[in-house]
């Protein structure tokens, strides 16, 4: 019965801790680096290059080839002498070889096709890095909407508390005839209206949890509870993004491809052997099947190829000046948007200073029509009015406070940080 009791409260605290869980902003950014689908990929290229590599690699290893020919003639050499009697060669003949090939110079092309296929690998890793990167924004955009959610049920809870107090007053003033008897009504009604807005902000809240569960494959549930970051802004003029560092894998991409033309000007050396057995073997006049074998040494040099390979590595030159040209486009269009954002912050810092002016000169107000509603000088309807601005004025602020912290983290995303 005891140990029933210590698992049974295990269990029961274990629940609580999931329904605690809370979960941060840079916890969201590691869960989707982990997570997201797309992260897969860099396996699949790790496997993609490894057979690649084989393959080239392959290529140092001496190739077999096993040919068979039978074929008829329209005619054969005839040999005529008269003090020689030469049997006539077959129109019908037959060829079976057997050829290995041995690359033995070849300039270092293999090792510089190798080194373009680890090239070609860390860019499309880079590539896969990038993508991820830009997601961040999309994780800040509904991180701070559930933040703001949270804040807003707080505001309405706060709201509905304090006309639940009021409602209480005004009937029992309705009770001793100092209010008109239609006073608590306009309370209730807006006591209800404040209801409704707790559950839709309980289901939009709901919905953003679900959003960011999917793009970060972490479990999150209603309970989770998110921890408000304390964002500290990057003041660095240099950016640290990962599309820079792919630009320049992509022209050191570029770079070994021009090595490899610069190879393919070089001549190439292999040897080979073949082994054959045929009617006529390598003795044209010998009218029977017999064994032969070839060995020997190839040489290969492309002296003139009309400009062609010249013409590539200029084209491949061209190449980099575009993506240079990407390079510079790319760090414009972020600096604009970080300059863009830095402005933003600046007059969300100014609307916050003006924004917490009215809510204490609001609260003066609220404080005066209280006493007025207390003493039936003024209608419940004009008093719910002037709560209402207080709520504005106090849901204002909240949505500027998250949209300042947004816009800092998204300033910092933008920084490459």
């Amino acid at each position: 019965m005891k140990s029933y009791f210590i698992l049974a409260s295990l269990i029961f605290y274990t629940g609580i801790s999931f329904s605690q869980t809370t979960i941060s902003l840079q916890e969201c950014y590691a869960s989707m680096e982990t997570n997201f689908p797309l992260i897969k990929k860099n396996a699949i290229f790790e496997r993609q290059n490894r057979l690649e590599l084989e393959a080239i690699e392959s290529q140092r290893k001496p190739l077999f080839s096993l040919n068979a020919q039978a074929t008829y003639q329209s005619d054969v050499i005839q040999v005529s002498l008269p003090s020689a009697n030469f049997e006539a060669i077959n129109k019908d003949q037959y060829r079976a070889t057997f050829t290995a090939n041995q690359l033995i110079y070849n300039g270092g092309k293999i090792n510089a096709i190798k080194n373009l296929q680890n090239a070609t690998l860390e860019t499309n890793k880079k590539q896969v890095e990038t993508k991820l990167y830009n997601l961040k924004q999309h994780i800040n955009q509904l991180y701070f909407s559930i933040l703001f959610k949270e804040k807003e049920k707080e505001l309405l809870h706060a709201r509905k508390k304090q006309l639940e107090v009021k409602l209480i007053e005004v009937k029992s003033g309705i009770k001793y005839g100092v209010l008109l008897s239609s006073s608590d009504k306009v309370i209730e009604s807006e006591v209800l209206k404040i209801e409704q807005r707790l559950n839709d902000n309980r289901k939009n809240r709901t919905s953003l949890i679900q959003s960011l569960t999917s793009l970060i494959g972490a479990v999150l549930t209603d309970d989770t509870q998110f921890q408000e970051p304390l964002i500290d802004l990057i003041q660095t003029n240099s950016l640290n993004r990962p599309e820079l560092e792919l630009f320049e894998l992509k022209k050191k991409e570029l770079t070994h491809r021009e090595n490899i033309l610069s190879i393919e000007t070089l001549p190439t050396l292999s040897g080979f052997a073949t082994g054959g057995y045929g009617n006529p073997g390598l003795n044209m006049l010998e009218n029977s099947f017999e064994p032969y074998y070839i060995v020997g040494v190839k040489f290969n040099w492309n002296v003139f190829d009309w400009n062609i390979n010249k013409k590539k590595r200029k084209s491949l030159a061209l190449s980099k000046e575009l993506i240079n040209n990407d390079a510079e486009v790319f760090t414009l269009n972020t600096t604009t948007k970080f300059n863009e954002q830095q402005i933003e912050m600046e007059k969300l810092t100014e609307t916050l200073v003006i924004d917490q002016q009215i809510i204490n000169l609001q609260k003066e107000i609220i404080t005066t029509t209280n006493a007025q509603l207390r003493n039936g000088i003024i209608t419940s309807s004009a008093y719910i009015t002037e709560l209402t601005k207080l709520y504005q004025a106090e849901n204002a602020l909240s949505i500027h406070k998250t949209q300042l912290e947004l816009a800092k983290a998204n300033y910092n995303v933008l920084k490459g940080e």
